[in-house]
């Protein structure tokens, strides 16, 4: 299976056939899965690059589909759905998903999304490893640490919006440039992207997340990474 395999989980199989026409004919290889079941099923059956899920799905629901591949990997998650409310993607993205798209949507903006969600920020500007109080992350290493236990866990995207706070400590970014920068060019106005993503850091890294020490928001503006003695 190749490096830059998508796994669609659709239980429709014209969206199936359409999608894969799309993505093979733009260099991608193409996997399928009609349910959550297979999808977990293909997931373990080799290495996929990212994987496109539709929310309503018989059996296993979309969204515990979700969360069951995020458990299993950290292989980015894109879900397709007809909801449209900010209520519904924050469900999304809370299940592990790392982005949205609604339906109808065209194939070049899905297509925009697989390369923005298929892309890694470079690591310049960042040092090789930053403390915050008890919790050391090493970026060169792709760890984290806490009070010098190893194991906590963070995904692609939570690790990429860190590394984008670090790279300017102490310093206010704004959500658009956070947006853009982890998400890609097409992103801008997702606020609620970067609301889910900070909440789940803060449970991940801070003493105490309801009163956060070190990923502060800047209120109208966007988030600062408070690094000590930085």
């Amino acid at each position: 299976m190749s490096a830059n395999c998508i796994l669609v989980v659709d239980d429709e199989p014209q969206i199936r056939r359409v999608m894969r026409a799309t993505l093979t004919a733009n260099g991608y290889s193409v996997v399928e899965a009609r349910n959550g079941q297979e999808a977990l099923e293909r997931l373990r059956d080799g290495e996929i690059a990212l994987v496109l899920l539709d929310w309503n799905l018989p059996g296993i629901s979309g969204l515990d589909t979700c969360r069951f591949l995020r458990e299993a990997s950290d292989v980015p998650i894109i879900m397709l759905t007809v909801h449209h409310t900010e209520k519904a993607k924050i469900q999304g993205l809370d299940a592990g998903a790392d982005d949205y798209v609604t339906k109808p949507f065209s194939m070049p903006e899905l297509l925009a999304r697989v390369r923005a969600a298929l892309r890694r920020a470079p690591l310049a500007a960042l040092p090789a490893a930053l403390d915050l109080g008890a919790v050391h992350i090493d970026f060169r290493g792709r760890n984290v640490a806490i009070a010098g236990r190893r194991g906590v866990h963070l995904t692609p995207k939570e690790f990429e919006l860190l590394r984008c706070l670090a790279a300017r400590p102490n310093q206010p970014i704004a959500h658009r440039e956070l947006l853009q920068t982890v998400w890609g060019p097409d992103y801008g106005g997702e606020v609620e992207y970067l609301r889910v993503f900070i909440n789940q850091l803060r449970k991940k890294l801070e003493p105490n997340p309801v009163e956060p020490q070190y990923l502060l928001t800047e209120p109208w503006v966007g988030y600062r990474l408070a690094v000590p003695g930085a």
